[in-house]
């Protein structure tokens, strides 16, 4: 027995009941959140190089204990090639998003949110976050299928409450909509899971991959793929139910938005890999084509969608519709390339999509709005640093060669190119063209919005709605410019609330005086309180570039990848021998 995967699972679960006990805010509650999250992180690299040394090709690392004796069912814990990078992607984002978080300053000032309805609110934001992170892990770690689904429900409600107290300000609505989704596909996939349980007498992940549908029938398998991949479909998300996802990145705080792309949604996919290709591979053959048709409309209506935007952030999450397409355009080609691919999209697309909402963050914070025109274009001359790396992660998530995002696009066009023998390649063709197209879609809707924002002369338009206001009178526009001007107006006069009593807050915690030059702008979500500090507001002419802790976040992240775009074999080698397993192939 492994006591790695049981510690990776305690370690951020006893961070976060510690924060129960009534001790430490400030620089004591940082040093919590960074020190925990940086032990873990640390466990699944010493997990990462125990299993690469001990040369295992299989389930590493294995814990199997008895949990519920009498129904058979089992505590079983482990890794391989399939979740290991998942479990260290998701530990590095966790870290990496208190990092962000946690920056000292003048006054102590910190990312870590300390105003509205008070000082326990840091307190709450980090325990939610240790706790979605113990639910993250566990469900990459899981080997037995009910507890696989218990780790993958755990998350649903850290989630929701990251959204509904941290973010913008539609975020009731988006946590509703996200909580009902999701919770009605886990219907859904607990119907399948348990009806291969009723079929098959044991829930363990292993034996059941390793008999590759012995024991149930074709119709038995079909059924169970279908129950099974609607619940996972939902989380991935493949269109037509990936409704809930746009709201939930748009209102989500900077954090959130970062652990729901670069995890979450890797849940949904790393299911198909896990449970429903190796377990029911003659319900995925029969199923492939749907999945395939799916996940290429899936990738056109991403991109389309993103042509539409004026949001950043709504548009980087429509991205991301498009990109897990291809992730599951991969799995229907039942190959060791597609599979491979899929793998390797998912990780690529955890670490771009992670940089690209952090970036976005970052953006809104000193420009106080995300909407691409408002922002006026002329970043690269405002704020050189910060706009060389948002045009940075926008070409790797187009698929530039040399980085991340290419190996995952290229090797599933190639998995559709000559598809599992038994699937019409004709239409695997007509896939691979479609998905073409959706590459060069892909590559406009990004350049477009750098165009955008980061080219030509720097402008201010953040407060045009309150000058068309001004001059609008007596025109027929005057009652829509009024409009917009007092929703301009509501903003700002929450921000000065917010500000007024964050002072207050900080005079009577005695953290010292405030730095009442570093409140400019801002939108009052986590990761974004302090929207602005020390960095100016849109017109504030102090506008400042990359600081020191945004570095110290978004640097790995740019090194991994360029990392995997230039060495893609580190993680492939990884991949590939499990997924010739999980198939049966040789």
């Amino acid at each position: 027995m492994s006591w790695v995967p049981v510690a990776m699972l305690a370690v951020p679960l006893a961070g976060a009941v510690a924060l129960l006990m009534p001790y430490g805010r400030g620089r004591l509650l940082r040093a919590h959140a960074l020190t925990v999250s940086g032990v873990t992180f640390a466990l699944s690299l010493v997990a990462a190089v125990t299993y690469v040394r001990g040369g295992a090709t299989g389930i590493g690392l294995e814990t199997d204990l008895a949990w519920v004796p009498w129904l058979n069912l089992r505590f079983h814990l482990g890794v391989d090639g399939v979740s290991l990078p998942l479990v260290v992607l998701t530990t590095l984002l966790t870290f990496l998003c208190f990092v962000y978080l946690c920056r000292g300053g003048a006054g102590g000032t910190d990312r870590l949110p300390r105003g509205r309805p008070g000082p326990e609110r840091a307190r709450a934001l980090v325990f939610t976050l240790l706790l979605l992170e113990v639910g993250m892990v566990g469900t990459f770690l899981a080997l037995d299928l009910l507890l696989f689904f218990v780790f993958f429900e755990v998350v649903l409600v850290p989630m929701y409450f990251v959204i509904a107290i941290w973010g913008g300000r539609a975020r009731r609505a988006a946590a509703t909509k996200f909580i009902l989704y999701t919770l009605l596909g886990s219907v859904v996939l607990l119907i399948g899971l348990l009806f291969v349980w009723a079929r098959t007498g044991t829930l363990d992940m292993v034996s059941l991959a390793a008999a590759h549908g012995a024991g149930m029938s074709r119709p038995a398998q079909i059924l169970a793929f279908v129950a099974i991949g609607v619940g996972l479909a939902v989380k991935a998300p493949m269109w037509p139910l990936h409704t809930w996802l746009p709201a939930a990145h748009t209102e989500a705080p900077t954090v959130g938005s970062v652990l729901l792309a670069g995890v979450l949604l890797k849940m949904g996919t790393y299911g198909f890999a896990r449970i429903a290709i190796p377990i029911l591979p003659e319900g995925a053959a029969a199923v492939a084509p749907w999945l395939g048709a799916f996940a290429v409309i899936g990738v056109i209506y991403g991109c389309l969608a993103c042509l539409a935007q004026r949001d950043l952030k709504r548009m980087i999450a429509y991205s991301s519709i498009g990109h897990m397409g291809f992730v599951l355009l991969g799995f229907a080609t039942l190959t060791p390339v597609g599979l491979n691919a899929a793998l390797f999209g998912n990780i690529a697309h955890g670490l771009i999509t992670a940089l690209l909402f952090f970036v976005a963050g970052a953006i809104k914070e000193r420009y106080g709005t995300a909407d691409i025109p408002a922002l006026g274009g002329g970043m690269l001359a405002r704020l050189p640093h910060l706009a060389s790396l948002l045009t940075f992660a926008c070409f790797a998530s187009l698929g530039l060669p040399g980085l991340a995002g290419f190996w995952g696009e290229m090797l599933a066009l190639l998995g559709a190119f000559d598809p599992a023998p038994g699937l019409s390649r004709p239409l695997f063709l007509l896939f691979m063209v479609v998905a073409g197209v959706g590459t060069v879609l892909t590559a406009a809707y990004f350049l477009v919005m750098l165009s955008r924002v980061t080219h030509g002369r720097p402008t201010e338009t953040v407060h045009a709605p309150l000058l068309t206001a001004a001059g609008a009178t007596g025109t027929p526009e005057a009652g829509e410019a009024a409009q917009e001007a007092m929703v301009a107006a509501e903003r700002v006069t929450e921000k000065v609330t917010a500000d007024a009593e964050q002072v207050v807050e900080e005079t009577m915690a005695g953290d010292g005086p405030p730095d009442t030059t570093e409140r400019a702008g801002g939108s009052g979500s986590a990761g974004e309180t302090g929207s602005g500090r020390g960095t100016g507001g849109a017109g504030s002419g102090r506008t400042r570039d990359v600081t020191a802790h945004e570095l110290a976040a978004w640097v790995p992240l740019v090194a991994l990848i360029l990392l995997f775009g230039l060495w893609p074999k580190a993680l492939l080698s990884l991949t590939d021998p499990v997924v010739h397993s999980l198939l049966g192939t040789p």
